[in-house]
């Protein structure tokens, strides 16, 4: 066995976070492993994993986009396919390589050979994830070597074993489509050019500032209605979360002067509700770059009712009958 990748840090061991979310374990900027196991995994055929974390399966992911042949089999350690369905990048990025057949996924436990419990196999070579925690290194098989086919007849069975589990997130081309029939090209556009510039665990559920505050802000920039910015993300196929999950993300918002929420009468019962941006940045912003404005307006500090303090926003920004779309 030769080792193919330096060691990585203890904040960034294989193991940790399994089973947490996605943006608790993501992004881990210059990981040495993860990079080792895309560029070892990259034009392979007929792969079988097992044991794969949280923190690995970007890099897997990544590697099949860059190989062909039959569908790869990934084995994923416990809790990380569920983690999924609360990880807008990732989880749509995983689904859509189980929508096309690039992948088929499941859960099982890690592979019970060697310290690390990740397996990587295909017909001619084996690669695993050694070493004790903290201090992982991917170590690989000689090509056509007898510990090469015994590490895929044990990496087919760990994952014949496995559980199948769905991707509680659509594929990014059913969410897209998705949103051209609800709401239109031009947030379609906004959210296709978003997931391809983000890492896979930015804007997470655990955080003030999710994947939940960037949608609504994306349909603001288009003066979409709430109600059908929430009918799609509660579209059969798409469900990204529940729809009355988007309310305190919309307050959030607006409390921060990024957007406003105009009542528009529409016939009998309660007003409706259109999102309208109302901040300079946010309008003029390229698609890629609203994340940054929405993190730049989160980091200011606001008054006890969350409101963004007085001393704290722009000055001379301009009222909205003013402002010109670009």
């Amino acid at each position: 066995m030769t080792d193919d990748a330096t060691t990585d840090s203890d904040s960034a061991s294989d193991d940790f976070g399994d089973g947490s979310e996605v943006s608790d374990v993501l992004p881990r900027p210059d990981d040495p492993l993860a990079e080792a196991v895309e560029t070892a995994l990259s034009g392979r055929s007929e792969v079988v994993a097992v044991g794969v974390s949280t923190r690995l399966l970007p890099a897997v992911l990544a590697a099949r986009e860059r190989s062909s042949g039959p569908a790869w089999r990934v084995a994923c350690r416990p809790g990380v396919v569920d983690a999924l369905s609360r990880a807008l990048v990732l989880g749509t990025a995983a689904a859509e390589a189980v929508e096309t057949g690039a992948v088929r996924v499941r859960t099982g436990e890690p592979h019970g050979h060697g310290t690390g419990g990740t397996l990587f196999a295909s017909p001619d070579r084996a690669d695993a994830v050694v070493g004790p925690r903290g201090d992982r290194t991917l170590a690989t098989t000689s090509p056509d070597s007898k510990p090469a086919d015994g590490a895929r007849a044990a990496a087919a069975a760990r994952f014949a074993a496995a559980t199948t589990e769905p991707v509680g997130m659509p594929s990014r081309r059913r969410l897209l489509a998705a949103a051209r029939e609800v709401l239109d090209d031009r947030f379609a556009n906004d959210v296709a050019a978003v997931l391809a510039s983000l890492a896979p665990g930015e804007f997470g559920r655990t955080a003030e500032l999710s994947d939940r505050t960037l949608l609504v802000s994306l349909a603001a920039r288009h003066d979409h209605l709430f109600r059908d910015l929430r009918t799609w993300v509660g579209t059969d196929g798409v469900g990204i979360a529940p729809a009355q999950e988007f309310t305190r993300d919309r307050r959030a918002l607006v409390e921060r002067e990024l957007i406003e929420s105009i009542k528009v009468p529409m016939g009998p019962g309660r007003p409706m509700l259109r999102l309208r941006a109302v901040d300079d940045a946010l309008l003029r912003a390229r698609p890629e770059e609203v994340p940054s404005v929405l993190e730049g307006r989160f980091a200011l500090p606001t008054d006890a009712d969350g409101r963004l303090r007085h001393d704290a926003g722009r000055d001379g920004r301009r009222p909205v009958w003013e402002r010109r779309r670009w």
